[in-house]
């Protein structure tokens, strides 16, 4: 099992989401649960969302947040990937798609401390 902490929805749309996708996981038994940590980011060109994490399968992970978009009609943040040149850097770092609907409409670099705690904030954002 795989988990995240990189992946978002549209501000204002956290509970309703969450617990649509966690009734969608049990009623596919599908190995998936997703909860709100209570952060929120911002960024300058797609507005605000929500954070979440979510332990299970990525596939599906992945599947079932971009049915979310389509349904609530919002912005959602797809996140885990990674390079695939591997750096040495002394910070976390993640990157992630911003998609709405099926479309990608842009990318975003996130980035946090190694030690402690930390949430991750936003360090470079695209439009596509």
């Amino acid at each position: 099992m795989r988990d995240s902490e990189t992946f978002g929805v549209e501000k204002g749309y956290g509970e309703e989401v969450i617990a649509w996708l966690n009734e969608q996981a049990k009623a596919q038994k599908s190995k998936l649960e997703a909860r709100l940590y209570g952060y929120t980011i911002s960024t300058k060109n797609f507005g605000d969302f929500e954070m979440f994490s979510w332990i299970g399968d990525v596939q599906i992970a992945r599947k079932m947040i971009n049915k979310a978009s389509k349904r609530f009609k919002i912005k959602i943040i797809e996140g885990g990937y990674k390079p695939k040149e591997k750096l040495f850097r002394m910070k976390k770092f993640d990157y992630a798609k911003v998609r709405k609907d099926e479309k990608t409409i842009g990318q975003l670099e996130f980035e946090a401390s190694r030690f402690g705690n930390g949430h991750w904030g936003v360090k470079n954002e695209e439009r596509r």
